[in-house]
């Protein structure tokens, strides 16, 4: 008898609707993976709660202005039925879900499907291809605590940890910036500077042997020299919050220093994100786009997501594959 075998998407998620906003905050500020300083178990909710209703109105208001709420589980479920497709092309008959740390479907939901159903054997697949605790570590250790919870243990399980350096992560990527270049007028294409933004993260997480600041700069490279594009680049990061020192510089800093040296054109390359949400569709094509152009940068874009682009479909196969081969 064949083994039943499930994939398991780990995304972020995000609020599907205004009034998804403030629960889904507390829940990402209720992570102990999020705030872990000395002590946290004793007040973490009554300080997630305290952040989230003030985070709250604001975050709305830019919800409001990319149509009421996040496309990251629509263009997940895309991921996953294209995903199952690429899987049964290759001989494997797989379920693909999806697994959000903070908004539905979460986790417990995901855990008690797969114990309804009766699966065999599951390959964890971060949607996250740069390993960091706060994202692919915060998922798994959510994942082992509702297993435990359930007494899941039926299935086995393998995780894949990170996938930065895959070639056809890189292809894709290479892929996307060259779709955004087509858009340039040819003329103006010299004056382009490529931007590759990353979501940030404490710098305590690096010195805490953190390794995601390290795939990133290593898909960074990959994708500069597979790409040979012959245009000027950077790097930087974005969504910092609270006091603490992040990640930089920051897509706001590299901004500016392009606009002092007179760059007139820029094409921002999401590096760390597989789909579109508020990091991508508002701090990136709405804040930072605004910020561009009020200091005299002419010609602002943005990579296209890449969702269910080909070549990162078939990278995401081939990951499955060689968990399930291993």
């Amino acid at each position: 008898m064949s083994k039943k075998t499930a994939v398991v998407l780990f995304q972020l998620g995000g609020p599907d609707s205004l009034k998804a906003i403030e629960p889904f905050l507390y829940n990402l500020f209720c992570d102990p993976d999020i705030i872990d300083i000395p002590g946290a178990f004793l007040f973490r909710k009554t300080l997630a709660r305290i952040i989230s209703s003030r985070r709250a109105p604001k975050v709305q208001k830019l919800y409001e202005k990319i149509g009421g709420g996040s496309p990251i589980l629509v263009q997940t479920e895309l991921q996953a039925r294209r995903l199952k497709e690429s899987l049964a092309k290759q001989g494997l008959a797989a379920e693909v879900y999806i697994a959000m740390r903070y908004w539905h479907p979460m986790t417990k939901e995901v855990v008690d499907r797969l114990q309804r159903e009766k699966v065999d054997e599951v390959v964890l697949l971060p949607l996250y291809p740069h390993f960091s605790k706060v994202s692919t570590g915060s998922s798994m250790n959510e994942w082992k605590r509702n297993v435990a919870l359930s007494n899941a243990n039926h299935f086995s399980t393998k995780l894949v940890e990170s996938y930065c350096d895959h070639p056809l992560y890189i292809a894709a990527l290479v892929e996307n910036i060259a779709r955004a270049l087509e858009r340039v007028p040819r003329e103006e294409r010299k004056n382009l500077h490529l931007v590759f933004s990353a979501h940030g993260t404490p710098l305590k997480l690096v010195k805490q042997g953190d390794p995601y600041s390290h795939h990133i700069r290593k898909t960074y490279e990959l994708v500069v020299g597979s790409g040979n594009f012959g245009l000027p680049h950077h790097l930087c990061f974005q969504s910092k919050v609270g006091p603490q020192k992040w990640l930089e510089p920051s897509l706001t800093q590299t901004i500016e220093m392009l606009a002092s040296k007179k760059v007139s054109h820029v094409i921002v390359v999401p590096i760390a994100f597989v789909t579109d949400h508020i990091e991508t569709l508002s701090e990136i094509n709405m804040e930072a786009r605004e910020e561009a152009e009020h200091l005299g940068i002419k010609y602002f874009d943005m990579m296209p997501a890449l969702i269910a682009n080909e070549k990162f479909i078939a990278c995401l196969t081939d990951l499955v594959l060689q968990q399930l081969n291993n």
